[in-house]
């Protein structure tokens, strides 16, 4: 294991362990931090899943059907077998839950915190996480292990500045010791090549997995009125989608889409609006995608949405479980082709500017290898 007493030397890379939660959006995120990463001059990165499904053989475990415990072993486990093929300079842990089992190794090595929401974020939305809060002293003891292990950290790193305000006022987190870095969109494998969409047939795009989370059912509803509305010019919806959806007439339903696959990019390009009209959601990278292709997007005010979709200027925002608002913006955009090319050429420039993974990676690489060798410091 590595020595904490030594640091790496300034003529090797700095050898980084990345611990990512293989769970919702950041698998995407893992995955562009390695496709990123793997040439790095100065960082030499591994990457240490953690999956996030229980077998069912495990069930009869004490405790780990709680994805606190389990994350935090399968992390520990991962992490002593990752020691043992090479030393370890810096770790990089997403989310902050596995952190709570990870004491000795974060006193060990240099670490820096990720996340995309604090504990109490989350909690604000967590029953569309089929997430419940616990009795007062288990809330108690959880807050007090998360403060904990902010504590240990030497850096931390959020996704949002809605992420970043959580932590200082509710966890106590000094300002200085977060860093915003959004997670972004992979803009060289994600740009628009080629002619825009054929306007014949204006595209819908929903992407989500949990559609009632990510409010499906409102914007089918939404849709269904639409359709028989016979003063619109056509357009259908397109649903990319693991969850249990059948197509019909108007809607038309995608499975076995991957994150990043040239198919999926390649429906986002023929696609002309992006409708996400999630209940409760942090950062969806989803809207980083869309924003990169050029698409007009329609989302709800939840979490941090509002740091990329800008109401009026990037997208339209709507409020959440507004299923009138959801109509009039769908109607909007559907009938102003000007409309959707304003918002979609803003959330473009906005995804370059503050959204691009490729820079928010080498940002992020940065963090490590100044935290790296800071370990030698008195």
């Amino acid at each position: 294991m590595t020595n904490s007493s030594s640091s790496p030397s300034a003529d090797r890379p700095v050898q980084a362990a990345f611990v990512i939660e293989q769970t919702l959006g950041h698998v995407t995120f893992g995955q562009n931090l390695n496709t990123i990463l793997a040439h790095h001059p100065r960082l030499i990165p591994t990457f240490v899943h953690i999956p996030y499904e229980m077998p069912g053989w495990a069930s009869w475990i004490p405790g780990y059907s709680n994805w606190t415990i389990r994350s935090g072993v399968r992390a520990r486990r991962a992490l002593r077998a990752e020691a043992r093929k090479t030393d370890i300079d810096v770790m990089f842990v997403h989310t902050q839950v596995p952190t709570f089992m990870l004491r000795r190794w974060m006193e060990r090595i240099p670490t820096v915190v990720s996340l995309d929401a604090t504990g109490e974020q989350y909690d604000e939305f967590g029953e569309h996480y089929e997430h419940r809060r616990s009795t007062g002293p288990v809330e108690w003891w959880k807050k007090r292990a998360a403060k904990r292990a902010y504590g240990r950290a030497r850096h931390i790193v959020a996704w949002s500045e809605w992420a970043r305000d959580g932590l200082v006022d509710q966890y106590g987190v000094t300002p200085e010791r977060v860093t915003v870095i959004a997670p972004g969109v992979n803009v060289e494998q994600w740009k628009r090549s080629g002619a825009p969409p054929d306007d014949t047939v204006i595209k819908i795009l929903f992407v989500g997995g949990d559609l009632v989370r990510k409010g499906a059912p409102m914007l089918l509803d939404v849709v269904r009125r639409l359709l028989r509305d016979d003063s619109l010019p056509p357009f259908e919806l397109h649903m990319v989608t693991t969850g249990e959806l059948a197509s019909e007439p108007g809607i038309v339903v995608h499975r076995g889409m991957k994150p990043n696959s040239a198919d999926l990019i390649a429906l986002y390009h023929s696609s002309h609006i992006f409708c996400l009209p999630t209940l409760g959601d942090c950062l969806p990278m989803v809207l980083a995608e869309a924003g990169e292709v050029g698409l007009a997007v329609v989302s709800t005010d939840v979490g941090a949405i509002r740091e990329i979709v800008d109401d009026e200027r990037t997208g339209l925002l709507i409020p959440v479980g507004d299923a009138d608002r959801l109509e009039s913006a769908l109607r909007r955009l559907i009938t102003d082709p000007a409309l959707r090319a304003r918002l979609g050429g803003s959330a473009h420039e906005l995804v370059r500017s503050h959204f691009d993974a490729g820079i928010n990676a080498n940002r992020l690489a940065d963090v490590l290898i100044e935290i790296a060798g800071r370990q030698a410091t008195p």
